[in-house]
């Protein structure tokens, strides 16, 4: 293989995942023999874990930040592209030895936990990007590599099963953010698989949570709420009232598309029952203390309401959702948005829904979530107020302002 070769090969995995071809050039690949890049960003190393089968560290790569201690990093790349020239290409694993196992400890699990809560952090800021999912299956990946070559307790070795679920339904969370829905159910079933594995019920609840998500976007409510009961079924749910709260708060979304409206009123009810009963001050993992709140219980309402056509609850439910929101939830204070300007849609409120719709930042609509459901908005006001002044406001503001959303 040869160093065109593998830019092919690379770019071609790269397209699979997010879509979009890949840059790799000979370059790039003349940069990871010399060492110049010692550690290629996201996207890149999981698309070379692909063409590989093996980490990034095999392969000579170091993560930013750690200290090269020996020479076998260098070597391992002069192995990995073959110094006849530079032109051949040799895989790793049948050209290098193996490194020796070290112990793994609790220092690396707070270390792959820090990383998660970067992973957490960005995705509040950026959330639904390729770049989050790359990253996160990546950091996956590792914390697979140390559990394989690493010696461990068995302690330590299910915290590494958690803290590869927990990369993985990032991962997962990031593909349905950004409407990849194929790449979420398959990240899905390797962060399901992993999960079991932790034991952890914290990080299987996050897990088929998000898979009630998923089959509520896709449309398939039975599916759905199968997966919600999965989560709702977990000891967590039942020892910690914030985990219930949630649950019963996301069932509510997927009874909302049934039009159910008893049991969405039900299901909110026992979420804000046992969200009055949490202990704010518990210990609990990242993922769920960074979101979920009274403002996310709101918004959740907000999405039941409307998707039963409910349009004076989903109001309500977002101008409570929006008074509460934390100031750092851009996304999820411009899809709250968005959604009060539907509710105000089909209530007949033109002006009022398009004023509202037009509040939203133009940075933010560029979101896959914003820009369907500002798309959605334009087509429901032209179908029920063609021509109206609202709807020939609508239009301009939208060709002006979001050229690519509306």
């Amino acid at each position: 293989m040869t160093k065109a070769e593998l830019a092919r090969e690379v770019n071609a995995e790269i397209k699979a995942l997010t879509g979009k071809p890949g840059t790799v050039s000979e370059r790039t690949v003349h940069n990871w023999l010399t060492g110049v890049t010692r550690w290629p960003p996201g996207k890149i190393r999981v698309a070379l874990g692909a063409v590989f089968d093996c980490m990034p560290e095999q392969l000579g790569f170091v993560p930013t930040g750690r200290a090269r201690t020996t020479p076998e990093a260098d070597v391992r790349r002069r192995d990995f592209i073959a110094a006849a020239g530079g032109t051949a290409v040799a895989a790793l694993t049948g050209t290098a030895a193996a490194p020796a196992p070290r112990r793994i400890g609790a220092a690396d699990i707070q270390l792959l936990e820090a990383r998660f809560a970067e992973v957490i952090a960005s995705d509040h800021l950026h959330g639904g990007r390729v770049s989050i999912e790359a990253k996160a299956v990546a950091l996956a990946d590792e914390a697979l590599f140390l559990q394989e070559h690493g010696i461990a307790s068995q302690r330590i070795r299910s915290a590494l099963y958690a803290c590869a679920a927990s990369f993985m339904s990032s991962a997962m969370w990031a593909a349905i953010d950004g409407r990849r829905f194929d790449a979420a159910l398959q990240h899905h079933q390797k962060a399901a698989s992993i999960a079991a594995m932790s034991g952890d019920s914290a990080i299987q609840f996050r897990i088929w949570s998000h898979a009630g998500s998923l089959y509520r976007h896709l449309g398939r409510p039975g599916d759905a709420l199968a997966a919600n009961d999965a989560a709702r079924g977990l000891p967590i749910a039942r020892r910690d009232p914030l985990f219930a709260s949630l649950g019963h708060a996301r069932h509510a979304a997927i009874h909302g598309l049934t039009g159910d409206t008893n049991a969405v009123r039900r299901s909110l009810g026992h979420a804000q029952d046992a969200l009055d009963r949490a202990d704010a001050a518990a210990s609990r993992p990242v993922w769920i203390t960074a979101f979920y709140d009274q403002a996310e219980l709101d918004s959740l309402a907000l999405a039941a309401h409307l998707a039963a056509g409910n349009w004076e609850d989903a109001e309500a439910h977002a101008h409570r959702s929006m008074a509460l929101r934390r100031g750092a939830m851009q996304r999820s204070h411009a899809i709250t948005t968005v959604r009060l300007a539907h509710a105000q849609l089909g209530q007949g409120d033109f002006e009022p829904a398009v004023a509202t719709a037009m509040s939203v930042p133009a940075e933010v609509s560029t979101h896959p979530r914003v820009t369907g459901m500002l798309t959605a908005f334009g087509t429901k006001l032209t179908a029920v107020a063609d021509g109206s002044s609202p709807a020939l406001t609508w239009t301009e503001y939208a060709h002006d302002t979001w050229r690519t959303t509306a």
